[in-house]
């Protein structure tokens, strides 16, 4: 009988770069607004990233309500966007085995080929994730990436037409995190995402 892999717990901190593609922004304002730190939690089917942007401050996906919530800094109301929904769509995808070497960690490579652009994703098994917690988590891809990789990433390259963003884990650390962690904060006011 084989034990299934445990799903990883804990926190990962990423290093987060951005080159812009537009006209109007340049690198460093990019990199101001959305943040050059990211520190992803994750426990279970939940999720919560806090960002050093002045503008993007953090990220919260409750898997109960399928939503993903955004804090931005000029709000104390969150935006709310819709799990089920994605905007994107994945053309194809291919994986490469034993691509580089993260944080001591031997990656493979995921190519997604999207209508939004390129995504490309290097992980390894031992940050594992369990796909089925994500079945109804489209949006931005999501379910893609756990679905053919079952893993966290430890390096992303996400190219589209107004940037290219280049994430790479600084460090790993598993712990246990408290459900209380990944609840909205009491009485806060959520409103539906335009976009």
């Amino acid at each position: 009988m084989t034990a299934l892999a445990q799903s990883f717990e804990g926190r990962i901190t990423y290093a987060n770069q951005y080159k812009s593609k537009m006209a109007g922004a340049t690198d460093q304002q990019f990199t101001a607004i959305m943040g050059n730190t990211q520190d992803y939690f994750i426990r279970g089917g939940n999720y919560k990233s806090d960002l050093n942007g002045t503008f993007y401050q953090w990220q919260l996906y409750v898997n109960a309500d399928n939503k993903l919530y955004s804090k931005v800094a000029n709000s104390n109301t969150l935006i709310w966007s819709d799990g089920a929904v994605n905007s994107d769509s994945v053309i194809s995808a291919e994986i490469h085995r034993n691509v580089m070497e993260v944080l001591g960690y031997r990656c493979d490579e995921l190519i997604l080929k999207c209508k939004s652009g390129v995504q490309k994703y290097y992980f390894n098994t031992k940050l594992s994730v369990d796909p089925a917690l994500y079945e109804q988590h489209k949006y931005g891809n999501w379910f893609e990436f756990v679905s053919r990789s079952k893993s966290l990433p430890l390096k992303s390259i996400i190219d589209n037409q107004q940037f290219t963003l280049t994430s790479v884990a600084v460090s790993v650390k598993e712990m246990k995190l408290d459900s209380a962690f990944f609840t909205l904060p009491p009485n806060v006011k959520t409103v539906k995402s335009a976009y």
